[in-house]
């Protein structure tokens, strides 16, 4: 009877460990500055997990699971603790996140390399991320704002703008893109007039702004947040009279802003990762069907990420983490079969069948020698109260 009690339970262990789901973390900033871009970025993550548990392709017919975590986006204390919480409690497998710079330098160096486990940002920008110690286990699908700087200036130029001051919130994200920016910018001809930090969460910007006006600048490049200070920055702006004409970066888009500027916030030009290829296209529509707005801010990078991580995990053959560290790189680039989006579950074929994948998804994503995405940018105009995509770069 004991001999058969035992056999019995290992077949229930067996039998518990093949049905076993993948976790994936998803650590966004659900609460925070950019709190109204999260559940589409995070949408746009769990559709690549829907795709290959919906295919029955992913390791012999196993489940993706997202498991959720609050980053704040500036916490890093807190964004630290969840990540712990993915890695130990919940026995995430990845984690697609961090989203915002400073929290994804704190997780990466606390967390995840100290662990072994791979993190793939859709959003986290900031330029020292390409430089960090990480062992292998970062990437991300969004490019280094050393670009972003870059494309943002050539706009500026195109649009005739020869004298700008920046406001830029205080913390990685903030202090590499203005510095990029002002570089780029002075570098074709351009005058900065003063740069300057703000803090998010206060109710009153009145005294930044006036310094701001104080400069003479005729534009204000805003590099904030769309739910804190970059909004608070603009209102005061508005309200005092001080600016009129904005220049804003990515995480200054999106729906909520318009919404609550209203019509003094048509013509401000602003830029973020995107393009209109054929890929970028179709993850629209792709998106839609699951009812996620597939071009809002790092949506497509999300779902990339994601992607990366199961498919990572299906040509090694294995949830194991670092293996999946492993075959990150091979399934983003060439050679291999090219990969767009909504064919999660065919790539999941190809690997179990032994031939390559070349993952290029909603972002035509290819990873560069320190495996971040060098990505194109999109520039958009607000017209009538809506971000509108007008030029590539």
């Amino acid at each position: 009877m004991r001999r058969i009690l035992v056999s019995s339970v290992a077949l229930a262990m067996m039998a518990s460990s093949a049905s076993a789901d993948m976790k994936i973390g998803v650590l966004l900033g659900f609460t925070g500055p950019i709190e109204s871009l999260t559940p589409d970025i995070a949408a746009g993550a769990e559709l690549a997990m829907t795709e290959a548990s919906e295919s029955g392709k992913f390791l012999g017919g196993q489940k993706v699971a997202p498991v959720r975590g609050d980053s704040t986006c500036v916490d890093a204390a807190a964004a630290t603790a969840t990540a712990e919480r993915l890695i130990t409690s919940d026995g995430v497998a990845a984690i697609m996140g961090a989203d915002c710079s400073g929290v994804t330098i704190a997780v990466t160096n606390n967390v995840a390399v100290p662990n072994g486990v791979v993190m793939i940002s859709p959003s986290a920008t900031s330029p020292a991320l390409s430089t960090i110690e990480d062992k292998g286990y970062f990437f991300r699908t969004a490019p280094s704002d050393a670009r972003q700087g870059e494309v943002l200036a050539q706009v500026a130029k195109a649009r005739g703008i020869e004298s700008i001051a920046i406001t830029y919130t205080n913390n990685d994200y903030g202090k590499g893109l203005a510095e990029s920016f002002s570089d780029a910018f002075e570098a074709v001809g351009g005058r900065v007039e003063l740069s300057a930090s703000h803090e998010d969460g206060k109710a009153d910007y009145s005294a930044e702004v006036g310094a701001l006006s104080a400069s003479g600048a005729g534009h204000l490049a805003v590099f904030g947040y769309i739910d804190k200070g970059g909004k608070g920055i603009i209102q005061a702006s508005i309200d005092t009279g001080a600016f009129d004409k904005f220049l804003l970066a990515d995480g200054m888009i999106g729906d909520s802003l318009v919404k609550a500027i209203g019509e003094p916030l048509n013509g401000a030009v602003a830029t973020a990762p995107g393009s209109d290829s054929p890929n970028a296209t179709k993850f629209i529509d792709v998106a839609k069907a699951a009812g996620i707005k597939g071009d809002a801010p790092f949506v497509g990078q999300a779902y990339d990420a994601a992607a990366l991580i199961i498919l990572a995990a299906q040509a090694a053959g294995s949830m194991d983490r670092a293996a999946i560290q492993s075959k990150i790189m091979t399934v983003a680039n060439a050679p291999g079969e090219a990969i767009g989006p909504g064919e999660v579950g065919k790539a999941l074929e190809l690997l179990a069948a032994g031939k390559a994948v070349n993952f290029q998804g909603a972002t035509d994503v290819e990873l560069n020698e320190v495996g971040e995405a060098s990505g194109s940018y999109k520039e958009y105009e607000v017209r009538d109260g809506k971000f509108t995509g007008v030029n590539v770069h």
